[in-house]
């Protein structure tokens, strides 16, 4: 179906922004002359101003053009866990014109070749625990690596701090290598770039998509289409320079990228930035900087919520909790509320997209939903055979246009061609989500279009399911699957960790709660308990992973499940 505007469209907000003409480092810009000697990053009680931020990212872009070679719409890999230099590298890497390409920091070689022969980077920054995976990647070689900019964390932890680095933080420098240069060497320099000239339209970043199936695809978007979802988020909730929020989502993915850091750039705002999740680091960052809005997925929120330590934080700076990746099961959104006194804020959003499309309005969410269409975006649900409208309430493919739309896979035109469909003159992305729209205009996802289980004929939708088993006391959390079955063809299968606590629950008593508590054909015939859940870099569960590994297994064993 078509969606106008919902009825709860926020009253103080316009239906369109006005996005500035300019490209991204322009924000860095004048947030730096605005508040020179404001905090713009806190990394361990180090403290990163917006002007040293601006200045170093300049020296950054002085060296890459000066002794690497960069050029405008060159790509440069950025390959390193949370961090100032991450952040500070980004903006460098704009600043010289040229494109970013973040890197998750979980991909081995194997996945790096392909990162550097499909972007033609020929020059990376890597942070030096990561630099063993790289290294076999730099040669001569026209598609090898030339230049290394090795990150040494621990050029930014000088102070003493109450919450305690990892180790690979603390560490001294210890890389070295051909094509290396050392970040501080690097700034030491004071290499001064030549005339910013990316204009809004220019390639800025390209995000690659995760990659479960085939190889993975560089997301092509501008300037332009960075800023959109970037100010957007600031418009939506009320971005000010007084805002200090915890950036632990990984900045390698888009809703990390954006919220995180690019939103906090154009308001002021601070940011409080943590390499990696750590449950407890994250309860005394936000006691000890009064952090008063955290960015997070489900899957943080289950492990924060579950910490048996939390009640010794104080917590009460926390004004906002807001995210999205996967829905929050309305178990978890009750105990944020009873617990914190906040409401989870869901938002949605795709590598393709640069974060968000959808998003809650703030004074009235709805749990498990993606939100509702936010500044010019065209959201539909549509069959996704027909690609016909469908009506109010029933599921299809939902498709958007919108100007935060990609412009397209990098180097990969038939797939390109294969994500969007024009209807009505517009260009719309294929998400392949499901989901449909409520009588209020708020759009809920039923599930990945691959991921339906069909069990005896009767359609399945596992996250559903998984929403349902999380208000199961002893569940912590849970990944449903389908699983070959004799007579039903398929049946439904989860894979469960057990609170710590309750861990003498048997599967057979978790069954017998499913069949109480949900239909029958969706109700799990089968529970495997695990240790842990398989988890992307960016914390989403890997359902995939624990599909592919059941069907090795019954397909090694020759077993059918009756």
């Amino acid at each position: 179906m078509s969606v106008t505007q919902s009825p709860f469209w926020p009253s103080n907000l316009p239906e369109q922004i006005t996005l500035p003409e300019t490209n991204l480092f322009y924000n860095a810009e004048v947030s730096a002359t605005r508040y020179p000697n404001k905090p713009f990053i806190l990394f361990y009680d180090t403290t990163v101003t917006f002007s040293q931020f601006r200045d170093e990212a300049e020296r950054i872009a002085g060296y890459l053009q000066q002794r690497c070679g960069v050029k405008a719409g060159d790509r440069v890999l950025l390959y390193a866990q949370n961090s100032p230099q991450w952040m500070i590298a980004y903006y460098g890497i704009l600043r010289a014109n040229a494109v970013v390409v973040p890197v998750n920091p979980m991909n081995m070689t194997e996945e790096l070749q392909h990162y550097v022969e499909d972007s033609g980077a020929r020059t990376a920054f890597v942070a030096q625990e990561l630099y063993p995976r790289i290294a076999p990647l730099v040669g001569e070689a026209d598609n090898r690596l030339k230049h290394l900019v090795a990150i040494t964390y621990s050029d930014y932890a000088k102070q003493p701090t109450s919450i305690t680095p990892p180790d690979f933080v603390s560490a001294p420098r210890s890389v070295e290598g051909p094509g290396v240069e050392h970040w501080a060497d690097v700034l030491d320099a004071q290499l001064v770039p030549g005339p910013l000239t990316a204009g809004p339209d220019d390639l800025c970043v390209i995000p690659y998509t995760s990659g479960t199936t085939g190889k993975t695809k560089g997301c092509m978007h501008t300037h332009r289409s960075v800023m959109c979802t970037a100010i957007g988020g600031v418009h939506w909730f009320g971005g000010m320079p007084e805002s200090v929020s915890l950036s632990v989502l990984p900045l390698f993915h888009v809703t990390g990228m954006q919220g995180g850091m690019n939103s906090a750039i154009y308001s002021a705002a601070t940011v409080v930035v943590l390499p990696r999740w750590d449950r407890d680091a994250a309860a005394r960052a936000i006691e000890h900087y009064r952090v008063s809005g955290w960015q997070s997925i489900s899957t943080m929120v289950v492990d924060f919520l579950s910490n048996p330590k939390l009640d010794d934080y104080d917590l009460s700076s926390l004004r906002w909790m807001r995210g999205g990746g996967a829905a929050m099961p309305d178990a978890i959104v009750k105990k944020l509320r009873d617990k914190l006194g906040i409401e989870y804020v869901e938002g949605y959003g795709m590598s393709e997209t640069i974060a968000a499309t959808h998003i809650n309005p703030p004074d009235r969410p709805k749990p498990q939903c993606l939100g509702i269409p936010i500044f010019g975006v065209d959201a539909r649900v549509v069959d996704p055979e027909t690609l016909e409208p469908v009506p109010q309430g029933q599921s299809g493919e939902i498709i958007m246009h919108g100007p935060q739309l990609m412009q397209g896979y990098w180097g990969n035109p038939e797939a390109t061609h294969a994500a969007f469909v024009e209807i009505d003159g517009k260009r719309f992305l294929r998400t392949g989500d499901l989901g449909h729209v409520d009588e209020d205009g708020y759009f809920f996802i039923s599930d990945r279009l691959k991921r339906m289980i069909n069990a005896s004929g009767y359609k399945v939708w596992p996250a559903e399911v998984e929403a349902m088993m999380y208000r199961h006391p002893a569940i912590q959390e849970v990944c449903v699957i389908g699983t070959r079955d004799a007579h039903r063809g398929e049946t439904v299968k989860a894979c469960v960790v057990l609170d710590p606590k309750q861990a003498d629950v048997t599967a057979e008593s978790i069954m017998a709660w499913a069949h109480e508590n949900m239909a029958a054909y969706k109700a799990p015939r089968l529970i495997e308990f695990v240790t842990a859940l398989p988890k992307s870099g960016t914390g989403k569960i890997m359902w995939r992973v624990l599909q592919e590994q059941d069907a090795a297994k019954n397909a090694a064993s020759g077993d059918t499940k009756a």
